[in-house]
């Protein structure tokens, strides 16, 4: 993966071992891990020697605007799945509700490994053909009654959805990668969200005006199906474009697994959010799944990408350091030392409940009343949030050691896991935020203290 790799210092710099300063990973066995040879080992350091610049506050200034500016992406995201919701083609074929997670976090699971790891466009084609995939399946468990008619539109829609949207937010995280290097900033804190926010708004209105065009050509039937037919003739052309670039070649080899266990999961959330949207004691559903499922996986796909380069830069795969010894840290190690990481998981779980808070006055602003907003929903729902991401960067740090152990690439192996779990845990507790708010609300109501409805906590 040479000149791939988005890495806060140059090894070289640090006095690594050159093996490391070419910037090449070890190649890849035919079992998927990195080989890594004796002579390229290096003894691991102590976590106390890292000459980070970073601090707390270095973080924190890094993070939070790109995070704010992610979490508007997120609300206009849910504003339109909102609106969408609506639409004619949602309200016929439901499935288009629960293929949005998915087929969202396909997206974004690719996009923000783009922006961990820079690759190429024939990330697309492989984003769009299984979007197409998760679209026939998710039609074919969903139904009582398969209706070809209705997956060939899901299809079609999918595959067109997530190949545009690669292109363009695959050329704008190469852009914003580049930019941030120039400027002397991480990376990692300011494309994974960008990236993240950016594949939901667009993505889902992508989605959304064309499986419109879709609906209104129902008729014809044989233009949905030339799409799907179109779109799978031309994967052998992907694949000999994908020969001619050796860390694709690995990638679709050895990818596959994270990305459709990632879609598996998140397809849970998508059938919560289906069985609940529609019904009243979950009026602002739709409005509010984007930006908890977004702000977990925002946060958790940082922290993954800065652990990944703390190890990528001060270890080889394969080695733990010293300090990482442990597969199941004690989850006080993971939010209350002096440790770099630590430092970085106690700023992004500091910016839950400000960030969620801002999030709920804009949606306030925009929606008005048509969103529930006492206190007892608000509560709920930042606690929510809390769990969330507090059970997603301790898990992050779990499988980050676990699959560096194994050699393999942290970025590509548990991005896909982590987001889909954050979409799952997002639109699960979200609903459950809505289920509790309403027994309690009626409960009230029953003996005759309902809580007045105000606007947003001051």
């Amino acid at each position: 993966m040479a000149g791939t790799e988005t890495r806060q210092r140059r090894p070289e710099e640090l006095g690594l071992p050159l093996t490391l300063s070419t910037g090449r990973l070890p190649a890849a066995s035919e079992g998927g891990p990195l080989s890594v040879h004796e002579s390229q080992r290096v003894a691991p350091r102590p976590l106390g020697t890292e000459l980070s610049r970073e601090t707390t506050l270095s973080i924190g200034l890094q993070v939070t605007v790109p995070f704010m500016f992610a979490g508007l992406g997120l609300s206009g995201a849910g504003v339109l799945l909102s609106c969408f919701q609506h639409w004619p083609v949602f309200v016929e074929v439901k499935d288009l509700l629960t293929l949005v997670p998915p087929l969202v976090g396909l997206k974004g699971n690719l996009e923000m490994t783009l922006a961990s790891r820079l690759s190429t466009a024939v990330q697309a084609t492989i984003v769009g053909l299984l979007a197409a995939v998760a679209a026939l399946l998710l039609g074919a468990v969903s139904r009582e009654e398969l209706d070809f008619a209705k997956v060939e539109l899901l299809c079609a829609s999918s595959v067109i959805t997530a190949f545009l949207a690669a292109f363009a937010l695959g050329m704008l995280m190469v852009c914003i990668v580049i930019g941030a290097r120039k400027l002397g900033i991480n990376p990692d804190n300011i494309a994974t969200p960008l990236a993240a926010s950016l594949g939901d708004l667009v993505t889902l209105s992508i989605l959304a005006f064309v499986s419109s065009f879709f609906y209104k050509h129902r008729d014809s039937r044989h233009l949905t199906l030339l799409v799907c037919i179109g779109f799978t003739a031309l994967t052998p052309v992907w694949v000999l474009i994908a020969k001619q670039n050796p860390p694709i070649v690995k990638i679709l080899k050895f990818g596959w697994f994270p990305i459709i266990l990632a879609m598996v999961i998140s397809s849970f959330g998508g059938l919560i959010l289906n069985k609940t949207i529609s019904k009243p004691q979950f009026k602002g559903m739709a409005v509010f799944t984007p930006i908890i499922c977004g702000v977990g996986g925002n946060l958790v796909a940082i922290q993954t990408s800065r652990i990944s380069t703390y190890l990528h830069t001060w270890s080889t795969p394969g080695v733990l350091p010293l300090g990482m010894k442990k597969f199941w840290p004690n989850p006080c190690s993971t939010f209350c030392t002096s440790e770099i990481n630590s430092m970085s998981a106690r700023v992004l779980l500091f910016l839950v409940v400000p960030g969620h808070l801002i999030f709920f006055c804009v949606i306030y602003l925009v929606e008005g009343h048509s969103v529930p907003n006492s206190k007892t929903f608000v509560v709920f729902y930042l606690l929510a949030g809390l769990i969330q991401v507090t059970i997603l960067l301790y898990l992050a740090e779990v499988m980050v050691r676990l699959t560096w152990h194994h050699a393999l690439d942290p970025d590509n192996h548990c991005i896909p896991y982590l987001t889909g779990l954050g979409d799952l845990l997002g639109t699960g507790l979200l609903a459950l935020c809505f289920l509790v708010s309403w027994v309690l609300r009626s409960e009230a109501e029953l003996v005759g203290i309902s809580e007045p409805v105000s606007g947003p906590p001051q």
